[in-house]
């Protein structure tokens, strides 16, 4: 059976958009899903008792920056991510193929791998997607994520078609080199703007039979409608019993319109950036509370929200906080913005389960937006 099961438990009448139940050895998640991003085995801000609270089934670690520091053979000593972290739900990590692209100084690509320097303090490394597999078998997270280059947006034909190919047969050498049997790996899609570089890429992995898919390179600088346009192009490709995973998009309007063209799974490190630079999510659209007009407003941050920001504290306090540097401030801020993309989520799987997922994301968005569409 592999190391994760996945069954789709409801499809959309009028959208592609689906229901579904993933099952890892750390628990079942209900899809579509959205995973805070926990970069450094962390999530910014918070405790893994506050991500409990705000109703995260599985959160997303960094190879990357796991592998510089503080080494994953010392997460393997202390029993992996899950027993080093304190988190007992599921975890995804990512390959490092982003964030060797970048943030990491003077890259060179080869068919090997990346020779790289590290962003930290310049030192030299060497990725590759045998050592990338190493790594994440070493981790032990739940879910791991093929090597594969992010081609840049923009970026011209000949060197997006060059990226997609190194990226397939990446993923061969992956598949390969990974056998850990409690730990999935999924393969990753590219393919930048190009819609046939995409369904050749798509239709390449799913020859390998991985057992979900992400699909990698957008949300990268392009419009939205060029994203959603991929999309379509993408998801028919991928099996219906496979998860669709959409790497970096956490925007609330994105996320329905993901959702709506059949995506089951999110991560973006959106929501808790914002929330450390003082901005928040509402239902009438993001608010910067460390403006000096919410200086004297004793109102929560989303009036009607039953966050534990919102039931306790004002948007005055926690402007205060910010301004004066308080970490209570980032955590508050933090809090809410997951909790407030969390709750979307369940409303989003309520609505696809009574089939009218159209309506709820034109009611969201009219309001979100408020005319400014």
């Amino acid at each position: 059976m592999g190391a994760i099961k996945f069954s789709v438990t409801y499809e959309s009448s009028n959208t592609w958009a689906r229901l579904g139940e993933l099952h890892t050895p750390h628990g079942v998640i209900e899809t579509p899903v959205f995973m805070p991003v926990g970069t450094q085995a962390a999530v910014k801000a918070m405790s893994p008792r506050d991500l409990e609270e705000v109703g995260a089934q599985i959160i997303l670690s960094n190879t990357y920056h796991l592998y510089l520091r503080p080494g994953h053979r010392l997460v393997e000593r202390a029993g992996g991510l899950h027993k080093f972290a304190a988190w007992n739900r599921s975890i995804l990590t990512d390959s490092g193929g982003f964030q060797v692209f970048s943030l990491a100084q003077l890259r060179k690509i080869t068919e090997e791998g990346v020779t790289f320097r590290s962003h930290l303090d310049g030192s030299e490394h060497f990725l590759s997607p045998e050592i990338s597999m190493e790594i994440q078998m070493a981790l032990g997270s739940d879910i791991a994520m093929a090597f594969d280059e992010c081609a840049p947006y923009p970026a011209d034909y000949q060197y997006t078609k060059n990226s997609m190919e190194l990226t397939s047969r990446w993923a061969r050498r992956c598949k390969a080199a990974h056998h850990r049997e409690d730990q999935a790996l999924f393969g990753i899609i590219q393919g930048g703007m190009y819609a046939d570089l995409r369904k050749a890429s798509a239709d390449d992995l799913v020859s390998l039979d991985f057992p979900g898919y992400g699909i990698g390179g957008l949300s990268v600088g392009e419009p939205k409608e060029l994203m959603y346009e991929m999309l379509e192009v993408v998801i028919p490709r991928i099996p219906k019993d496979k998860p669709r995973y959409l790497m970096g998009v956490g925007s609330p309007d994105c996320l329905l319109e993901a959702v709506s063209r059949g995506v089951d799974m999110f991560d973006c490190v959106l929501p808790t950036r914002l929330a450390r630079h003082g901005t928040v999510f509402t239902k009438t659209g993001p608010l910067t509370v460390r403006n000096a007009a919410y200086s004297e407003d004793f109102l929560p941050l989303d009036p009607g929200c039953d966050c534990y920001t919102c039931r306790h504290f004002s948007r005055a306090y926690i402007r205060h906080l910010l301004k004066a540097g308080e970490m209570l401030g980032m955590h508050l801020a933090t809090l809410h913005n997951l909790h407030f993309l969390l709750r979307l989520m369940e409303k989003i799987r309520e609505s696809i389960g009574q089939d009218n997922l159209p309506q709820f994301r034109k009611a969201f968005l009219e309001q979100y937006y408020g005319g400014r569409t």
